[in-house]
């Protein structure tokens, strides 16, 4: 599939499509041409798409993979009579049954995030973005009640991205600490931690790759040297077995896999989908 050409169609981002496509192709050893073709919502530019992959199929000499998330019927028939390509219509595949099983149809909403400025979901992951940088690396104390989830460790674990995936992906609140030396010297968590414990989740990481990432950001610093990692990395562990908080390494996981793992762990009682 090394000169295959793969499609996202979609009348809205397109991100549900790239997004079970990638998850589906996955499963190949496969270096397939990515296209995604978003906001694809009228007959004009589904013609349009429709020549796009039809030449990539010419081009390629293979037939294009084509996942859709197309609710416009007559949008999606265009692609379907047209396109030279291998159809999968994602949403027609679990809709449709979907609509069966439940007795109820579809309202044919285009996208997750169609019409954002009336949907209160919506306007909560923007507020949970908003909380997130702001109490991102110890900057704020105040309002930590409000937090979903504490994120604590050492500096450059995965902190400050995780965050900013439980708030975007889940519109959770998630404030994050970084663990320094004079938190080493009180052997003890960030005092204005402690009413919170029950949210706080701590992040590990291998010495080594901590300080690969930090020599890319302080090269042959203190800060990045191997010995001052190890010591970090020990103290914070170690305080965090006294403390009894949850933690993980975030080594080898994806920022995925650790919000996944956070999410198992500490229940947090909204979630925004």
């Amino acid at each position: 599939m090394t000169h295959r050409s793969v499609f996202f169609v979609s009348d809205g981002t397109g991100i549900t499509a790239e997004t079970f496509g990638n998850a589906i192709l996955a499963q190949f050893e496969t270096k397939a041409r990515h296209i995604r073709l978003p906001f694809v919502d009228t007959v004009d530019k589904a013609h349009q798409a429709v020549r796009q992959i039809n030449n990539a199929a010419v081009v390629d000499g293979e037939r294009p993979i084509v996942f859709t998330t197309l609710v416009n019927m007559e949008v999606l028939k265009v692609i379907q009579d047209g396109c030279q390509g291998m159809l999968l219509d994602m949403f027609g595949m679990f809709v449709h049954p979907l609509e069966q099983e439940l007795k109820l149809k579809s309202n044919h909403r285009i996208g997750r995030f169609s019409d954002a400025s009336k949907s209160k979901e919506y306007q909560s992951r923007i507020e949970a973005i908003n909380f997130s940088l702001a109490h991102d690396d110890g900057q704020m104390n105040r309002d930590l009640e409000q937090s979903d989830v504490i994120l604590v460790g050492v500096s450059r674990s995965g902190k400050t991205p995780t965050s900013l995936y439980l708030a975007m992906q889940y519109g959770l609140k998630a404030s994050n600490y970084p663990l320094i030396p004079e938190d080493f010297e009180r052997r003890q968590i960030p005092p204005a931690l402690v009413p919170h414990k029950a949210k706080i989740f701590g992040l590990t990481i291998q010495p080594e790759r901590l300080s690969e990432i930090r020599n890319e950001r302080r090269p042959n610093s203190k800060y990045a040297s191997l010995e001052n990692c190890r010591m970090e990395i020990n103290e914070a562990e170690a305080m965090m077995r006294r403390a009894g908080i949850r933690w993980l390494s975030t080594t080898t996981k994806s920022i995925e896999e650790i919000a996944t793992t956070i999410l198992q762990e500490i229940h947090p009682g909204r979630l925004v989908y």
